[in-house]
């Protein structure tokens, strides 16, 4: 069984502490490319959490029974395994999204967060933790793939959910700005995701330092030492 102490402190460093995409900075190569919009980020993240989650559950059941010489090569042949049968999936039943994600879900394999989290917490931990962690892990990467796909959509092209037809077809994207916004094409381009992701970062640390300046701020201060008299 897992505690709750144990649970809140695998999300929080998931979701926040140790999101993959603002503190460990892995997986930049869909980070900066599919990321032109919040269906795109928010699909490929879904992929990479059913895949990491399955995946730390298999390497924390047969942890001891794998080599330690051996181990990276068995967890690629399982994270390989894994991401073959999801894609395929994505293409039997999302065949459009599929080409447009093109070669992004094969490259799961060796995407820098599942192999982390795989080796750093699945190889140590048992099952039902190992599992949470790749679904937290995961959802902060979702999150941050979509907030950040939702800005470049913004800015470059004044709307939200472009492509939400290919999920749920009948649905059309949500336009947010005037029809006659030209839009910006460096938001759309990795250059522009690069500066959204560094404005992303610096937002993190600024909440961050704020509510520890919070934090010492609400902390009582000793009382100042009291002078001693002889009134003798």
């Amino acid at each position: 069984m897992i505690s709750r102490d144990e649970l809140s402190q695998i999300r929080d460093n998931g979701l926040w502490k140790q999101n993959s995409s603002l503190v460990q900075i892995l997986g930049l190569c869909p980070l900066l490319a599919v990321t032109t919009n919040v269906v795109n980020g928010v699909m490929l993240s879904l992929a990479t959490i059913i895949v990491m989650a399955i995946a730390n559950v298999a390497v924390a059941a047969l942890r001891n029974l794998i080599p330690h010489e051996i181990r990276i090569p068995v967890f690629i042949l399982i994270v390989a395994a894994l991401v073959t049968v999801v894609d395929l999936i994505f293409n039997a039943q999302l065949h459009e999204l599929y080409l447009v994600l093109g070669i992004f879900i094969p490259l799961i394999v060796t995407n820098c967060i599942v192999l982390a989290r795989v080796e750093a917490f699945a190889n140590k931990n048992p099952p039902l933790q190992a599992a949470f962690d790749g679904v937290f892990m995961g959802v902060g990467m979702l999150w941050t793939l979509a907030l950040l796909g939702g800005l470049r959509e913004l800015i470059g092209g004044g709307t939200l959910f472009s492509g939400i037809d290919m999920v749920f077809p009948g649905l059309q994207p949500l336009p947010l700005l005037p029809r006659d916004y030209p839009g910006l094409l460096l938001a759309m381009l990795p250059p522009g995701a690069f500066i959204l992701l560094g404005c992303l970062i610096a937002w993190k640390n600024w909440v961050e330092a704020r509510a520890a300046a919070r934090s010492s701020g609400q902390r009582p201060q000793p009382a100042p030492p009291t002078a001693v008299t002889d009134n003798a």
